[in-house]
């Protein structure tokens, strides 16, 4: 099976170069020739045109377009365009972080022109090019059996870490609830260390601890090797923004909680504690200071200087991971500025929910 892939950022890219890798025919296109140009040279074939892409899947029916932007209403205006591009028996397989009620329409709009709809929950980030992805993979059992080839050479083995979930909308709901689980690791790791590194009176080492963990300890885990490979590398986190993105999955994993009446407290104020790190400054807490004082005529504390911060742009296809680590922060400030704008680099298009043909 020939396949494109639409969107070529360091997780499409990186995704055709383990394709190609892999011995599978893969076109990458993009908006930026750049990004077009970078996986050309690194073996891959891209294409410059949504025509030319197309042109080169071969025999109608028989296509398969893999979407990789960013959500929300980017990936609505791809698929959007495919519909009137492809025929019926062809595939649409969105790998993007889509909401599943906005794909279980995709796939009933697409299902009316014979084409169909496969959602692919990707896990991986830019370890995924070396490690392969975990993908959480929604649609028809004929179009996911077509689409096994491709998803064996991303899998990090041909028989481990993808499956089938279920119908249209099964694999994006699922990588849901997997991105709710993970922000509530990622806020209790957060949490721990920030509460040892305030108890100056042990003089107690992150990195020394982190490492101690990573073996034998119940909380070992991924998250836990990347923090303890950065705290060995003495990453400065100091030059870092407490600015935590949030791509809408923590979101809608609380209201798919509230809907069903399923108690979620953990991921509920993860979710949470990451709004407040967009806040530069928070209103209710200027509130309360104003509060306290009227009532009780406290002591407060002004704002002099707002907070200003900087934006370094996501990792390149074909980077190696290591360029993400903490401690490399400091040299990419001044590299090229990626592909496609600061909301966008973030994981922040997709938040809100998207109607057709916006």
């Amino acid at each position: 099976m020939k396949m494109g892939m639409i969107g070529l950022g360091k997780m499409g890219g990186n995704m055709v170069l383990r394709l190609t890798r892999g011995g599978q025919e893969v076109i990458g296109f993009d908006r930026s020739e750049e990004s077009v140009a970078l996986i050309e040279k690194q073996g891959a074939k891209g294409a410059r045109t949504m025509d030319e892409l197309i042109a080169s899947l071969g025999e109608p029916g028989q296509r398969a377009v893999w979407v990789m932007v960013p959500a929300g209403k980017i990936t609505q205006s791809v698929i959007d365009d495919l519909g009137q591009r492809l025929a019926p028996g062809d595939i649409v397989v969105d790998g993007g972080n889509s909401n599943f009620k906005d794909t279980m329409r995709r796939a009933e709009h697409l299902e009316t022109k014979g084409i169909h709809m496969v959602d692919v929950g990707t896990s991986g980030g830019v370890w995924g090019l070396s490690e392969g992805y975990a993908m959480m993979v929604g649609g028809t059992e004929e179009a996911v059996g077509r689409m096994r080839p491709v998803l064996e050479v991303l899998a990090p083995e041909p028989d481990k870490g993808w499956g089938r979930m279920g119908p249209s909308g099964s694999g994006h709901y699922v990588k849901m609830v997997h991105n709710g689980i993970e922000y509530g690791m990622m806020q209790s790791y957060a949490e721990g260390f920030e509460l040892m590194r305030h108890k100056e009176e042990f003089g107690l080492d992150m990195a020394q601890i982190a490492e101690l963990w990573r073996y034998g300890s119940v909380i070992r885990s991924w998250l836990l090797d990347l923090t303890a490979e950065a705290l060995k590398n003495s990453a400065d986190f100091d030059q870092l923004s407490d600015y935590v993105a949030d791509s809408g999955e923590g979101r809608w994993t609380i209201i798919d909680s509230i809907e069903q009446g399923v108690p979620t407290p953990v991921m509920t104020l993860a979710t949470q504690m990451r709004f407040r790190s967009q806040q530069e400054t928070s209103y209710a807490g200027q509130m309360l200071s104003a509060m306290r004082r009227a009532f009780g005529g406290h002591a407060v504390k002004t704002l002099e200087t707002p907070k200003k911060e900087g934006f370094v742009p996501e990792v390149e296809p074909g980077q190696h991971p290591k360029a993400a680590a903490p401690e490399n922060i400091p040299a990419s400030r001044d590299g090229k500025q990626g592909d496609g704008s600061m909301q966008e680099q973030l994981g922040e298009t997709g938040q809100a929910r998207v109607e057709g043909n916006e």
